[in-house]
């Protein structure tokens, strides 16, 4: 009941509130007067003489990045005041603590803020008249930290109170308490104020013990303007109206959470509300003009929301549930409890301009942030290098709860491309393993990877197949309730897996699973750890020799050879527990067997002709068939692919392309394992098949490489020509028709295929003449803008439209066709647009350089422009931010020459000289490399077997 407690404890602090021009909290302070420090009406004290840094007089008492344990927060009560005028805000907190250990100083993290007064009072002395005692602030910038001096020590086992008055601007980028603008349809800017904190960025808007161990209660009240409105976490219990007019909004308690879950908006949106089944209001909040875009997001929040209170079995712990469009908002959304922000192409749908891509972007956007109001939220990580346990299960909750709520969407066909996504970084030796050490901000921003989200999604899609869906679910629901409302790590999970009995079992004599069929209960941590601690992804080896597979397994790299003098050190070491499904020509049966050794052997049952691998890819291993095992896939395919699922058949080329990048099948044997697919069926396997034609063609385009170049162009759109020819311009059929529909028309049209660019023409054409009124069908915009943006009249009309959007779906895809085009000035003028800030937004900046690069008129012009522009975007972005990350690697890793490899590394070293070191470069040197032996190895057979082909 301490939620209870401390409740009461802040009503005592409002009692006077009317009294007192600055935030109620100050009433604790009328004592303080005794300071002549004018704390009265917010004056902003430079307080710069009662601040010693480490560097000018006194030393700082704490040397290292972490928080000592010695004093720990219960509850913040925090009053902010933005000024979106100034775009300035004033602060004022009181925050509870609970002394552990005996000690002079608190430590706590602030940074950018301007701390004017500090203050200590003895819990239990409130209603006393004692004055508070002054505390002496010193400062240890490069570690974020201010450390809080006090006259004496601080006795252990007692609670204290630190009241802390601080001011700083808005900030600039996308981080802490920001400034965002939107443009009215009316022309107007606006300006609101915003809050985004994860991983380390709490502190820069309120002093805190910023780490997500340090969890507390946090009430928290918003000064505004009558014409905003202040959402936060909770609901708002209040408003004052002061002198002057100004409101002051105060917010129900919090649960006990994380400083970088704490959310506050000012703003002026307007917004659409409905009741869950369990009685939570949730709110979709968007500005005004984009208020007809929010309804989807609505119905599909209440039905996500509905589907994990029943299968998490705990239901949400607050009474509402905001989601908030943000203009201007760096990753794709933030899963602030109770108060979620978003991109807007996140989380609005606008059903004219949105395609079926679209909507199933926007629903696993909210899945993944709904996931998280449980895992992380209500269970955090205990630190950082296990950010995993929340991303990774975000990621894989997307799965489970849109397969359940909107199954017509057909995410599980999309969750291949995310395990893809893993495994492309993960062949690398630049990988990381999952659980990870990371101790500086740009450390952690860097956790937030693939390798965190997708890798992490993809083992657990592995460990869900190996337990069964039932045993899985009741081992998450008992490590969610054991740890509510605390901080986990990597064995917690295992453990919980493991031994899925809860105390509730037991009392009530329920039948509860553990693992004693399969062995110890060490066996799934064991086997899980194997996962987590190590990097990269094992290649199984599947040799048949009558009825005897004999299997081995390796560390499967791409771009290092079996012959090369470093394979044998980047092998060792390396092995997993791994749980192998398999079917045969005989049965379809799912056989299972956990590969615990190097090497090992199974006895098939009867005659079997065949044997597949990695059943429907629910595992995360590659599988060569060695000796004639690829040639007999390759007839099963020709006589009769029905044979393997849709999912095996995707995994099947997948896997044959990957083992041609490691060294281990010739690309001919690859791209004859593709000549079937005139004849598939799947939109998923034909677009997986098509998916690494298309690849080659660019590599070879970018390289100027046109014999090969125009082969290939003339084999694809012979050997699909059928299937192209078969799709409408229009938006009908079954998502996965639609996402077919998209992706082929475009690669027709940019393969100059007449019947395609004819078509868009035509429809372009009417739209330009329309005035840009015409409904196009949604899933064609892109191929259509694309073909416009090639003339330069074309090209004028689609920027001034994109200027006048209202719909974030449609100005990306303007954007990209924009990119599209083949003169250079035109793509100049776009990154001057970015650079700018106004027409194009910041937060569309690394995309936009991306889809440049994209270009092979636009490759040299983007990778100039980073190198000439480095500091300059250094100022726009955080050093490890995902926009940064994107940017090195969406100019660079296209690279496949010498030449382009020694500037790259000439660029990095720089960047490394000036301290901005950085892992992802090691990622885009290592991809490189990759490249360049890629096409020595294979660009002849490529060559030849499309003479032979074609």
């Amino acid at each position: 009941h301490t939620h209870r407690v401390s409740k009461d404890l802040s009503m005592h602090a409002f009692a006077m509130a009317s009294l007192c021009r600055i935030c109620s909290l100050v009433v604790v302070l009328q004592l303080l007067h005794v300071y002549s420090l004018g704390i009265y009406g917010f004056k902003h004290q430079t307080g710069k003489d009662n601040v010693t840094s480490p560097t000018n007089g006194k030393p700082f008492p704490w040397n290292k990045m972490r928080l000592p344990g010695m004093v720990v927060p219960i509850q913040y009560d925090l009053c902010v005041h933005p000024n979106l005028t100034t775009v300035h805000f004033t602060g004022l907190e009181r925050i509870e603590i609970f002394v552990r250990e005996h000690t002079r100083f608190i430590i706590l993290h602030s940074k950018g803020l301007e701390i004017t007064s500090a203050v200590l009072l003895p819990k239990d002395d409130l209603g006393s008249s004692k004055p508070g005692k002054q505390l002496q602030v010193l400062e240890h910038p490069a570690h974020e930290q201010i450390a809080l001096q006090a006259p004496e020590v601080l006795t252990a086992g007692q609670r204290y109170l630190v009241v802390i008055e601080f001011h700083a601007r808005l900030a600039d980028g996308f981080d802490g308490f920001y400034k965002s603008t939107y443009k009215a349809r009316d022309g107007e800017t606006r300006i609101i104020a915003t809050t985004d904190f994860e991983p380390t960025s709490a502190r820069m808007a309120f002093p805190c013990f910023d780490e997500p161990s340090f969890k507390a209660n946090f009430a928290i009240t918003i000064r505004r303007e009558r014409k905003h409105i202040a959402l936060s976490n909770m609901p708002k219990i209040k408003t004052i109206e002061l002198e002057g007019g100004l409101l002051e909004d105060h917010f129900d308690v919090t649960v006990k959470m994380s400083t970088y879950l704490v959310a506050y908006i000012v703003c002026d949106f307007k917004s659409v509300q409905a009741t869950t089944s369990s009685g939570i209001k949730l709110s979709i909040y968007a500005s005004p003009d984009k208020w007809s875009q929010t309804h989807y997001a609505l119905e599909a929040a209440v039905k996500l929301l509905e589907f994990y209170e029943k299968y998490f079995d705990i239901s949400f712990p607050l009474p509402k549930l905001d989601l908030v469009a943000i203009p201007d908002f760096q990753s794709g959304a933030m899963e602030n409890w109770g108060l979620i922000t978003y991109r807007e192409t996140s989380l609005l749908y606008d059903p004219k301009t949105s395609s079926a891509f679209d909507k199933l972007w926007v629903t696993r956007v909210i899945g993944h942030e709904l996931a998280h109001q449980w895992f992380g939220n209500l269970v955090t990580m205990e630190w950082w290098n296990d950010i995993w346990l929340n991303e990774g299960f975000a990621r894989f909750m997307e799965l489970v709860s849109v397969s359940a709520t909107y199954s017509e969407l057909q995410i599980e066909d999309y969750f291949l491309n995310v395990c893809f996504g893993a495994i492309s970084r993960d062949s690398l030796n630049s990988s990381h393993p999952i659980s990870n050490p990371a101790e500086t901000p740009t450390q952690i921003k860097e956790m937030f990877d693939t390798v965190s989200y997708d890798k992490g999604a993809c083992i657990l899609k592995m460990l869900q197949d190996f337990l069964s869906e039932a045993v899985f679910q009741k081992g998450i629901i008992h490590y969610l309730k054991k740890y509510s409302y605390r901080n986990a790590k990597n064995d917690d999970l295992w453990n919980s897996m493991a031994n899925t009995c809860s105390e509730s079992d037991f009392s009530s004599g329920n039948f509860c699973y553990t693992f004693s069929h399969m062995g110890k209960l060490t066996e799934i941590e064991e086997m899980m750890n194997t996962w987590t601690l190590q990097k990269g992804i094992p290649l199984v080896l599947v040799k048949c020799e009558g009825n005897t597979l004999r299997l081995r397994q390796e560390r499967f790299l791409k771009g290092v050879f079996e012959e090369d003098p470093e394979w044998a050190n980047l092998q060792s070491r390396y092995f997993w527990h791994i749980p192998l499904t398999y079917v045969t020509s005989s049965s379809n049966t799912v056989h299972r067997h956990i590969l615990k050794t190097k090497t090992d052997t199974l006895e098939l049952e009867g005659e079997v002709a065949w044997v597949k691998f990695n059943v429907d890819m629910n595992g995360y291993y590659i599988v060569h068939y060695e000796g004639n095992g690829w040639d007999n896939i390759i007839k099963l395919l020709d006589q009769n692919h029905t044979l393997f699922s849709h999912k095996d058949r995707v995994n099947l080329i997948h896997n044959a392309f990957q083992l041609v990048s490691a060294g281990r099948l010739s690309l001919d044997t690859a791209l004859d394992l593709t000549r079937y697919l005139r004849r598939e069926s799947s939109n998923v396997v034909l677009l997986q098949g098509l998916g690494y034609l298309e690849m080659f063609y660019h590599m070879m385009e970018r390289r100027n490489i046109s014999d090969v170049t125009e082969n290939l162009k003339r084999y694809i759109l012979q050997h699909f020509k059928p299937v192209i020819d078969k799709q409408t311009w229009s938006d009908e059929g079954s998502v996965s028709d639609r996402m077919l529909r998209s992706a082929l028309l475009e690669l027709a049209c940019e393969l100059q295929y007449p019947r395609c660019i004819q078509k868009a023409n035509e429809l372009f054409s009417k739209w330009m003449g329309s005035g840009g009124t015409l409904n196009l069908p949604a899933d064609v915009l892109k191929t259509v803008y694309s073909v416009g943006a090639q003339s330069i009249a074309g090209w004028n009309y689609l920027l001034k439209q994109y200027s006048l959007s209202m719909s974030g779906a449609e100005k990306n895809k303007i954007l990209y066709a924009l990119t599209t085009s083949r003169h250079c000035e035109k793509l100049t003028k776009l990154i001057e647009l970015g650079m700018e800030g106004e027409v194009i937004k910041t937060q569309d900046l690394a995309a936009l350089l991306n889809a440049i690069a994209r270009n092979p008129e636009g490759q040299g012009l983007a990778w100039n422009f980073v190198r000439k522009n480095w500091n300059n975007l250094l100022k726009k972005f955080e050093l490890a931010s995902f926009s940064i990350r994107t940017i090195i690697v969406g100019t660079t890793s296209r690279f496949s020459s010498k030449d382009k490899l020694e500037e790259v590394k000439h660029f990095f070293k720089s960047l490394e000289d000036q301290g901005s070191e950085l892992k992802i470069t090691e990622v885009v040197l290592e991809t490189i490399t990759k490249n360049i032996r890629w096409l020595k190895r294979n660009l002849n057979s490529l060559r030849n077997w499309l003479l032979n082909n074609l």
